[in-house]
Formats: structure tokens, sequence, C-alpha cells
């Protein structure tokens, strides 16, 4: 039996590698970390997570929820390790990282079918291959494809948020809640009045910013939009969106406050902070005296800043066949962001997708189509099948979805049907596709 190849030790290639072995298939797993490192990564570990440590809701009627159920049904090495290494955050999963990664790492060096080889792959090579690079593929394996498909992929901004030391929080002016009392209080917020607000509106206005390089463009994913970018799109824009305070009393004054900065546990040990949404390109000292304007936050010690990179994705519509293979390369898949998906669960999908789709290729079996009602499939033809034009990567979201139609107007219920349908047609998948 042939070997797989698979390049990238993400969410999505350790994925894939772990689907694919636990089908008996050969594989082998090139990282280039540490040996190559990136702009974004910390560590050589597989699996490292370099935005959030966030996962996203748990809560099984949303799509992010479903995704991740749909994900434990296929035996996913991810969610496993994000079950065993999670720490508080309300309705959402959040995992302590280093261990995280350390887990991944372990279970997939351990394994008697999966060679790790810690080297750069700087081409393509011949035979059953998963791409996974990820958001940093390196310049060579960029160029490699750039040849391949003929033409430019596209790339675009992808920001990160800064992580505070939890010692350097002011507790006396933050409270502790979940927003709607949704799961435990699990969440720091720091509330700000109308005044503390318009100053740091301001001050965001005025600050510096890292300017791009000559290789890259200004193309911000929505979902990962810069706080300072959002600041200049309106005065309330950032009310709306990071810093929304609606769901959320202050407990002191009983009331809600005009603006929320919310503070999401980092570690199991509680000593670090996520600032939620706010990914930002501000230069380090900027960020040191922006930030220090919000309550709570004025004597902050910053254990990591915020920083942008650059994210790789393919035109999936323009060069991938519905089982996630390369049009002008049938032996090669293309799997995670590189595919064209955005976020951490959905990276892991695709390479669930793409592992399961070579091991069944390299057994001599046929495709096996995923469901469209499930959130699997949605996701796999949004990036296959949407109109190439203007194409941008997504999350997964009940948009996605097959239409419920007019037979049930309300909401809670349609989204009830929508995930019973999505697991009853999933469930079907995973006993024909083995």
């Amino acid at each position: 039996m042939e070997t797989l190849t698979i390049i990238g030790g993400g969410l999505s290639g350790s994925e894939a590698a772990y689907q694919a072995a636990r089908r008996g298939i050969c594989v082998r797993l090139y990282e280039m970390r540490p040996l190559k490192t990136t702009g974004a990564h910390k560590t050589g570990l597989l699996g490292e997570l370099v935005c959030s440590n966030s996962l996203r809701s748990k809560e099984p009627a949303t799509a992010a929820g479903l995704l991740k159920e749909e994900l434990r049904l296929a035996g996913s090495l991810i969610m496993e390790a994000a079950e065993r290494c999670t720490v508080p955050a309300g309705s959402a999963l959040a995992v302590d990282r280093t261990l995280f990664a350390e887990y991944i790492t372990g279970r997939l060096s351990e394994h008697p079918s999966i060679e790790v080889i810690r080297e750069e792959a700087v081409d393509i090579p011949e035979g059953p291959c998963i791409v996974a690079t990820g958001p940093l593929t390196s310049d060579a394996l960029s160029w490699a494809l750039r040849r391949l498909l003929g033409g430019d992929h596209l790339y675009f901004y992808d920001a990160i948020a800064p992580i505070v030391d939890a010692e350097s929080i002011d507790h006396s002016k933050v409270f502790r809640a979940s927003r709607y009392g949704k799961g435990d209080a699990d969440y720091l917020n720091c509330p700000m009045n109308r005044d503390e607000y318009e100053r740091f509106h301001a001050a965001l206005l005025e600050a510096d910013m890292v300017a791009p390089r000559v290789f890259e463009d200004e193309r911000v994913f929505e979902g990962c939009m810069p706080v300072e970018v959002m600041a200049r799109r309106g005065k309330e824009t950032l009310r709306f969106g990071p810093m929304k305070p609606v769901g959320l009393v202050d407990p002191r004054t009983g009331e809600m406050p005009y603006a929320v900065v919310q503070l999401r546990i980092e570690n199991m040990d509680a000593t670090a902070y996520n600032m939620v949404g706010f990914q930002t390109r501000l230069k380090w000292p900027e960020q040191k005296r922006v930030f220090r304007l919000i309550p709570g936050l004025e004597n902050a010690e910053f254990m990591r800043y915020g920083s942008i990179h650059r994210n790789t994705f393919v035109n999936g519509p323009m060069f991938l066949e519905p089982d996630l293979t390369l049009k002008v390369r049938p032996d090669v898949y293309i799997a995670g962001q590189l595919s064209g998906v955005e976020g951490y669960i959905e990276s892991t999908a695709m390479g669930v997708l793409a592992g399961i789709n070579a091991a069944r290729r390299l057994k001599g079996l046929d495709f096996v189509v995923p469901p469209l009602e499930s959130a699997h499939g949605a996701l796999l033809h949004y990036v296959t099948a949407s109109p190439p034009d203007g194409f941008q990567p997504s999350n997964v979201n009940f948009g996605l979805f097959p239409p419920v139609g007019e037979r049930i107007r309300d909401k809670k219920r349609r989204r009830a049907y929508i995930v019973e349908r999505a697991l009853a047609a999933w469930k079907e998948y995973l006993r024909k596709s083995g």
C-alpha cells in the first residue's frame, strides 16, 4: 500500500494524519517547525494555536456547536485533545493551548502508523499528498502552489489578540460574568462609561499601526477584523462588535455598562487572559499605551502583544474538486484554512474529510459525498461550489445549510431541526465512509 504524505502539522494536517492512520494508512507527516518557524508560532508542537485559545461555542444549537459534535462523532483527535485540556470559558470551548498542543504531538508521535518528519517541504511531491500548511504557508511551498495553479493564489491579513498577565489586572474595576448568564461566570469584564469609551476610541484612531510588507495586501477577513480597523468604520462600531455590553450587568451598579472589554481565561492555571475580539496590528508600544486606557488594565502586563500575519488560501471553487483534490493534480488534496475555511474547528473538519477521502482512495474505495445537510458537507460545498469571483474564507454558519422552508417559523425550533437533520445525515455518512 502506498504511503500518504501530509504537509503541515497544524490542526488540519494533524487531524488528517490521525483519520488516515486509524483507517490503516501509513502516513508521513511533514512539519517544518522548530527547524524553521513563522512570525506567529512560538513552539515546534503539532496543533499549536496561534490566535485565540477558544474553539468557539459549545452550545449544541449553534453552527459551531454542531460542527464540534460532528467532529466528536468522527473520532476527532483535535476534539479529544480539546476536551482533555479545557479551561473555563462560559458557553465557549477554550483550551490551555500548551497542554492542548502537547497532547496532539504526543498522540501523533506515538502512533505506529505515523512518521513525523521535522523538515520543510519545499515542493509538492508525486503521489498521494495532503497539503495542509495553513495560513502561514512557507514562501517555498507558496511558490510551488502558485506554479501548480498557474497563477496567484490569495492571501489576507489575520490578526492576533493580546494576552494579559492575570496578576496585573485591577480586579476592583472589573466584574466576573458570562454574557446573558450562560454557563459559569468565566469572563472578566472591563466596563466603560461613555467618556471612557470615547477617549479609548479616539486613542485607537490616533495610534500607529505596523505597515504591511511589500508582498502583502490589506484585505482582512471580517471575522478577524483588527479593532483599529473597526474603530475607523464609525464611533459606534466597536460597541456593536467586540465591546458590546448587551447581556452583561455590572453588579456594582445594577446596570449595563456603556461598553465592555471581555477577558477570557487563557490557560488552566488562569494566570493569563485573552482580550476577546481584540485582534490588532498596532505597534507594540501603542498597544501598551492604548489598551491601558481600558478600566482594570491601567497597569496591564502583556504576556503577548497582538500581531499580524499573512493568511494564505486557494480559491477553492476555482481549483478544488468536491473531494478536496486539485483539478490539476487529482492526487493532491488541499485541507484546512488553505482550502478556504476560516477557524480552528473548520480547519479541523477539512482535515477529517481530506484524511477520510485520501484513505479511501488508497484502499481502492470510491469517494463518499458528505451530505449537504451536515456541517461538514455545508462547509465543503461552500469551498468547492461557491461562485469563484470574490471568494473569501468563511466560518461555519447556518446560512451555509440547505433551507428548512416555511414550515418551521420559530427560530429556536428551526435551528433544532437543522441540528437534528445534520447529525442524522452525518452518522449515515460515517457509516458509509468507514
